[in-house]
């Protein structure tokens, strides 16, 4: 954003929460993972564990439940990005990345670690 400001370029920065997309659709990124673990060497599997593996596929379930439906919060930031005479700096669509991402942007990196 900041190089592209020498050419006179303006550069929005779109920061979405969780969105119910392609790209975040469950059984997309369950099998990539479980092909990704597949193909892991056997002592890099049991540095992590089986136990890795369960709970990061629960919490995926877990995160879907959160997931945004609604779109036009992203597409609604993307035009404003555009067409507006002014477009901001950053634009955050959803409210995990209202409430929660903004947040702790400005928090230290050990408590940000923590939450």
């Amino acid at each position: 954003r900041l190089e592209m400001r020498n050419f006179g370029v303006k550069v929005s920065v779109i920061e979405p929460g969780y969105f119910k997309t392609m790209i975040t659709n469950v059984e997309n990124l369950e099998k990539n993972f479980l092909s990704t673990w597949e193909k892991l060497p056997e002592e890099t599997k049991a540095s992590y564990g089986e136990n890795y593996l369960k709970e990061f596929l629960v919490t995926l379930r877990k995160m879907q439940k959160k997931y945004n439906s609604n779109l036009t919060l992203v597409t609604d930031c993307m035009e404003h990005a555009l067409t507006s005479r002014f477009p901001r700096t950053r634009y955050s669509a959803g409210w995990d990345a209202k409430l929660l991402y903004i947040p702790l942007s400005y928090l230290p990196s050990a408590l940000t670690d923590v939450i």
